[in-house]
């Protein structure tokens, strides 16, 4: 059976709902939803707070930022960093005085063989009036007293018993590994270096304060609308061509007036002769920054509108 009669056979025995609240509520396997409008930022939102800017500012990249947000955000980025940097520098002079100990007894250790190397040592006089080479006779010596010795059985225990002694005294096996002293110790986790910079929270790029530009909107001019401009549907246009903004509308602001303007007219009028028609300046492609669009609830926004939850899966035997 193919893996698409499968699927068939398992939809004409369990409905779609059937098999979405199978899915919920046994806790295995990957939970996926689409996301509406409702569940998306609006294009004049903060990334961070999700709520109207009221001194708004983008990055070089295009995402925009109450200024209150981001800067709190930076100093506790910053904060972090401090802390993480001393928690390394105790941990770098723990590590260091933990080998200075080290060396220092292994030190210690070598002058104790050498030491008792030298005191095995014994020099034995020579009697000149004896027949035979006198080194001759005294290695004889020594190894006939080294062979009777070894064939002397020894009371205690066996010579297994006396085999898995030296080979735990060795360090090769542990005779009693439920003993808590001689359990292996696990190794605390290491502290990485951590980096001096601060990255932006959306594009994961370096950022720094002197980067953030200041940018004003204009607000709708509506004289029949009393509401206040938080609760209005349409709140900003166009600096130039009085259109109404919203998260379907692409805009960019020219770094020059830092106002913010609709696409359409950079490429259709802007651009023909490059020059701000609010400040007057000379502009570059430089000086013009897209603004990252918010959710409109399509797909051709370009915008993530799926939420993924990984849980665990069901092997298939």
């Amino acid at each position: 059976m193919t893996r698409h009669q499968r699927n068939c056979t398992a939809g004409t025995v369990y409905t779609y709902h059937e098999r979405k609240k199978d899915t919920e509520t046994s806790g295995y396997g990957t939970k996926q939803s689409r996301l509406g409008k409702d569940s998306t930022r609006n294009f004049d939102c903060c990334c961070l707070t999700l709520q109207p800017c009221k001194n708004p500012v983008i990055t070089p990249d295009g995402w925009l930022y109450d200024k209150e947000a981001i800067l709190e955000y930076i100093l506790h980025q910053k904060q972090a960093i401090a802390r993480q940097m001393k928690e390394y520098e105790r941990q770098k002079k723990q590590l260091e005085s933990e080998e200075l100990a080290k060396n220092s007894e292994a030190k210690v250790k070598n002058l104790k063989r050498f030491a008792a190397t030298e005191q095995s040592i014994t020099s034995k006089p020579i009697n000149p009036f004896t027949n035979g080479p006198p080194a001759k006779k005294q290695k004889t010596a020594t190894v006939t007293s080294a062979t009777a010795t070894a064939a002397e059985p020894k009371p205690g225990p066996s010579r297994e018993t006396n085999g898995e002694a030296s080979n735990a005294k060795n360090g090769k096996e542990l005779p009693s590994f439920w003993i808590p002293s001689l359990t292996p110790d696990a190794k605390p986790t290491l502290i990485k270096k951590p980096g001096k910079h601060v990255f932006c929270p959306m594009s994961k790029k370096q950022l720094k304060v002197k980067d953030l530009i200041d940018i004003e909107f204009v607000a709708v001019n509506d004289a029949d609308d009393k509401r206040h401009l938080l609760n209005k549907d349409a709140r900003y246009m166009c600096a130039v061509t009085r259109d109404t903004l919203s998260n379907s509308t692409p805009v960019a602001i020219l770094k020059t007036s830092r106002k913010v303007i609709t696409v359409e007219c950079i490429e259709k009028l802007i651009k023909k002769d490059m020059i701000d028609p609010i400040s007057g300046e000379k502009i570059t492609e430089a000086d013009i920054i897209k603004l990252q669009r918010g959710g409109t609830g399509f797909a051709s926004t370009g915008v993530d509108l799926e939420a993924k939850k990984h849980r665990p899966v069901m092997m298939a035997s």
